[in-house]
């Protein structure tokens, strides 16, 4: 379970990489202006609307898969048996001395002045 829990992770950040990636490479809708121009664009590798397509394509299908991946993560992350909180996990050190502890319990011997800690 473990294992698929990590591959599912991989997947995710993978995708995310990937959208990233593919946004940043995608020209915004001001550079077409320019491309009328001649700055090029036609002689691309997916020619003059090729890359706008391809790469709009490309990101939903990374979407898709960024998506499915955050699904399964909730559907498998879910099933985790929860225990309690974060705070009752946490050892008991430096708790303050009750009144109770410091008592002399009712079952001490009668001489007490030998145990007693002098002033």
């Amino acid at each position: 379970m473990q294992t698929f829990f990590t591959l599912i992770v991989v997947v995710q950040v993978v995708s995310a990489l990937a959208i990233i990636g593919l946004v940043l490479l995608q020209h915004g809708k001001g550079a077409d202006m320019g491309a009328s121009f001649g700055s090029g664009a036609s002689g691309s590798l997916f020619g003059a609307t090729g890359s706008s397509n391809f790469l709009s394509r490309s990101t939903g299908i990374a979407a898709a898969v960024f998506f499915s991946a955050t699904l399964a993560l909730a559907v498998v992350g879910g099933k985790a048996k929860v225990s309690g909180g974060v705070m009752d996990n946490l050892p008991v050190s430096g708790a303050p001395a009750s009144a109770a502890a410091t008592a002399v319990p009712a079952s001490a011997p009668a001489d007490t002045q030998s145990n007693q800690i002098p002033k």
